[in-house]
């Protein structure tokens, strides 16, 4: 029952790691449509101030700034909260581990030690947990984020244009290909 709790206590905080990576990534995404319509709504001042017609609406750039200032401060606050998450479970992952790892070494007969160098037998309990842990936390944010900015940058390409989308999607993996080729020659 004790370890059921501790179980779904490190599922739960995978998935909320999950979530506030996913968040991260979308606030990030969205970041730099909202700066493409600052740099539009100045260039129309701009343009209207040329002509004689207007001027460049500084009260509506400057709100839209500090919203994305806010998306940019929320992504790194998500992002943080995503990286102790994680790193809270990979701790306890280790730690139940090590645990393991004693009890086992309580109940190995003693001629298994005399058999192995004792550098052998220190190195799987530190080192190699060690080494999980930091690929579990590592690998595991990693695709996350990876996958959710794959995703949310080909959402975001297709709702600015999607014939430069499509342009994108096609010239991606024949550069992939042509790449692999030249380095297979080199």
């Amino acid at each position: 029952q004790k370890i059921g709790a501790r179980r779904s206590g490190i599922v739960l905080a995978v998935f909320f790691a999950i979530a506030f990576a996913m968040c991260s990534v979308i606030f990030n995404i969205v970041g730099p449509k909202v700066l493409g319509q600052v740099t539009t709504k100045l260039f129309e001042g701009l343009v209207a101030k040329v002509q004689g017609t207007g001027a460049v609406d500084f009260d509506w750039i400057g709100k839209t700034l500090l919203l994305l200032l806010g998306l940019y401060l929320t992504s790194s606050a998500c992002n943080l909260v995503q990286g102790w998450l994680m790193t809270g479970v990979t701790q306890k992952i280790c730690y139940r581990m090590r645990k393991e790892i004693a009890q086992k070494i309580t109940v190995i007969p003693m001629s298994y030690f005399n058999g192995h160098s004792k550098g052998d037998v220190l190195s799987r309990i530190t080192n190699d947990v060690d080494t999980l842990g930091q690929s579990l936390n590592q690998s595991v944010t990693q695709l996350i984020t990876s996958i959710t900015q794959i995703i949310g940058v080909l959402v975001m390409m297709l709702s600015i244009s999607l014939p430069l989308t499509g342009v994108v999607v096609v010239t991606l993996p024949v550069a992939a290909v042509i790449m692999g080729v030249m380095m297979h020659f080199s």
